[in-house]
């Protein structure tokens, strides 16, 4: 039996879509009067909405590849300056109902300079911030630390999100931070990649590059299962994440899944655990207890 589709909540959205975008319009109109406006505006948003549209149609065939990312990103850029610019326009509207006066151009104006400063910075944020990688350092403190280990140091990283990856010096750029640190154990905490396992294979190299004298270990994380396509068979989906399990042997990552392994230093040790994925609505596949197994409660983890 089909689900039927309730149309109220899209219909009162679609209105909603579109008093907001009317209300735009009328003060893109008062600097910009000319025939030709409506339609370059109308053309932006249609194209955006169906291409936003198009994209999560195609989820299930197509996973969140770049098509879904290019939408989504511009339809919330859209969607994001739309809401500072009818703020601002808001409160201009009000003034000019109190004091009777008609609407200020020049205030209209300020009010799409910072719109376009948004766009911009939201615009920098996705193509280059990405890659504006940082090193944040935490000192923890343990009563119970095992005395060999202190000042014992680790890096992590997670969401590397390899299929997003455009530019190789920026990569390199954060390997070479990764490696600066020199720790002593590096572990990757999850989505190595966005979808396919396939993603991370042009950069394998330059990860294997990461190297700890106690070394390096990893976890999936919810992107790594494949979930979000929709693949020609359960069988594809398991070779899938078969071949990411290599990628991360490939790479030098031990990768735990359940599992724990001692770390030793003179005659101390500490437990080192790695579950697979578990959060709501993310799947909770991993397993706290199994990973512990054969853990004393005694043991530092």
């Amino acid at each position: 039996m089909k689900r039927k589709l309730n149309v109220i909540p899209l219909l009162i959205i679609s209105i909603l879509f579109f008093l907001l975008n009317w209300y735009v319009l009328s003060g893109i109109e008062v600097v910009a009067n000319t025939p030709s406006t409506p339609l370059f505006f109308w053309t932006i948003i249609a194209f955006s909405t169906a291409l936003l549209i198009y994209s999560i149609s195609r989820i299930q065939t197509m996973g969140m590849g770049m098509l879904f990312k290019i939408a989504t990103h511009f339809f919330l850029i859209l969607f994001a300056s739309e809401l500072l610019f009818v703020a601002l326009l808001f409160l201009g509207d009000v003034y000019h109902y109190i004091s009777g006066q008609p609407r200020n151009v020049n205030w209209i104006i300020f009010d799409l300079f910072v719109t376009t400063l948004l766009i911009g910075t939201f615009i920098y944020g996705m193509v280059r911030g990405k890659y504006a990688y940082r090193v944040i350092k935490h000192t923890l403190y343990f009563e119970d630390l095992p005395q060999s280990f202190d000042g014992f140091t680790i890096s992590q990283i997670s969401d590397v999100h390899s299929g997003s990856f455009t530019d190789a010096k920026a990569v390199q750029k954060g390997i070479d931070m990764i490696i600066a640190q020199r720790s002593d154990v590096f572990v990757f905490t999850g989505d190595l990649v966005n979808n396919k396992a396939g993603e991370i294979k042009p950069w394998i190299d330059m990860f294997s590059k990461i190297k700890a004298p106690f070394g390096q270990f990893s976890i999936l994380g919810n992107h790594d299962y494949g979930d979000y396509v929709n693949w020609e068979s359960p069988q594809k989906k398991d070779e899938n994440l078969n071949n990411l399990k290599k990628y991360h042997a490939d790479m030098g990552y031990r990768l735990l899944l359940d599992e724990h392994i001692k770390l030793q230093k003179g005659n101390d040790k500490i437990i080192l655990a790695g579950v697979e994925n578990w959060g709501i609505g993310f799947g909770e596949r991993g397993d706290l207890k199994k990973a512990l197994s054969g853990t004393n409660d005694a043991d530092f983890k």
